[in-house]
């Protein structure tokens, strides 16, 4: 597939694009470059290091990316940012909204966007243009993620094997807020146990405890580093199943 027909098939309509705040508007940006990678669909990659598979390929309408520095061993997963590139006569000034699902950097880039994304950092008409350069600089700034539809939920992974062995992953993580630790409560000790990171936004646990699960996991507010523990009763169910969605009732703010 040619630089020339991907925007025809990535380039999404405009409308939909949300409306950015007027805190949003005075956030500082940092500078910076970015490139994309292809795809047939021009979606996201289920290979994606945050490990999210299916859910890192079309979350956000595909409008997703990998990020170099600010991956952060993973906790950087979930995280959304808004990009726009640095060339006024070819780019629109409110640029596109990405979701961060995967790790890698190309020539000094931190972004490497979907070509649908990447798409959208152009005018009308000037996508196929703009994507002949292949890398172009940018501005960036960390948004908050608004999932208004939609709850955060737990996926349990494939590489799960009940009830011996529980890997997890939290989805649809609204605001602007890292996830930095994820606990299970033990009643039979009657006290927390800390999962570990395996990779990426993968939590993973051996011997996870019996029956209902309760969770908790430390959000860490990115512009002031205030942290706090959100608590999820009875999130996991007794007779979990290898990879489905469970709902968690609540969305972070």
């Amino acid at each position: 597939m040619t630089l020339a027909t991907l925007p025809l098939l990535c380039v999404l309509s405009l409308a939909s694009f949300p409306q950015l705040s007027l805190s949003q508007l005075q956030a500082a940006f940092t500078f910076s470059r970015a490139t994309f990678y292809g795809s047939p669909d021009c979606d996201g990659t289920l290979s994606g290091a945050c490990g999210y598979g299916e859910y890192g390929r079309n979350i956000n309408g595909g409008d997703v990316g990998a990020v170099a520095r600010l991956y952060r061993n993973g906790t950087g997963c979930g995280a959304c940012y808004q990009v726009r590139c640095a060339n006024p006569l070819m780019c629109r000034e409110e640029g596109v909204k990405i979701v961060v699902t995967d790790h890698g950097e190309g020539d000094y880039t931190d972004f490497i966007l979907s070509a649908r994304g990447f798409g959208k950092l152009a005018r009308p008409n000037m996508a196929a243009e703009l994507m002949a350069y292949g890398v172009v600089d940018v501005q960036y700034r960390r948004i908050s993620c608004k999932y208004p539809a939609y709850n955060m939920m737990i996926k349990i992974t494939e590489h799960s094997k009940f009830p011996d062995y529980l890997a997890l992953i939290i989805i649809y993580q609204a605001g602007k807020k890292d996830i930095t630790a994820v606990e299970l409560w033990q009643e039979e000790y009657k006290e927390w146990k800390g999962m570990r990171r395996a990779y990426g936004g993968v939590w993973d646990m051996a011997s996870p405890p019996k029956g209902p699960i309760n969770v908790r996991f430390l959000t860490v507010a990115g512009d002031d580093n205030h942290q706090d523990w959100v608590q999820l009763a009875g999130a996991i169910p007794s007779d979990w199943k290898v990879g489905v969605t469970y709902d968690s009732d609540t969305q972070l703010t």
